[in-house]
């Protein structure tokens, strides 16, 4: 399981680091300096999409940017979405998912252990960071009109 994963590869390697469940009221994840909390009632799935995005706070962005008015902190989260995205996704990810017959969000999603939402916002992101495709070894990946990998070999 990712949510597992993450937490051997990133807690157990990292002492200073404090990944904890938690019962927290409003937001799925929390980071206040070397402590994540993540919440409890979630699938493992969310979790494992959570705990990469509060992961990508840790290792990205500086300070307090709860403030999103503030055009800084709103590039800092950006940084630790697109953080958590390769970790979890990346181009990679997408193209392997094509290699095993995975065409669709639900199927790419389910192969890949995150969830349709974070794959969705993850797709969104690479179409902003490289255009309408990216090349990637030997492949392309569209990602308009829909998500393609067509091998350039």
């Amino acid at each position: 399981m990712l949510y597992d994963n993450l937490l051997v590869k990133f807690g157990d390697s990292n002492p200073n680091l404090i990944i904890a469940e938690a019962d927290l009221p409003v937001n799925k994840g929390r980071i206040k300096g070397n402590k994540i909390a993540i919440r409890k009632n979630l699938s493992t799935k969310e979790k494992g999409c959570v705990l990469a995005e509060e992961l990508g706070h840790y290792y990205t962005t500086v300070g307090n940017i709860l403030e999103q008015s503030d055009s800084y902190n709103r590039k800092q989260e950006l940084y630790a979405r697109l953080w958590a995205y390769d970790k979890l996704i990346g181009l990679r990810g997408i193209i392997k998912a094509f290699e095993y017959g995975r065409k669709d969000i639900l199927e790419i999603a389910d192969f890949l252990d995150v969830t349709e939402e974070f794959l969705t916002d993850a797709l969104d992101s690479y179409k902003n960071k490289y255009g309408i495709s990216a090349e990637y070894g030997k492949y392309i990946v569209s990602f308009i009109p829909i998500l393609d990998v067509k091998s350039t070999v």
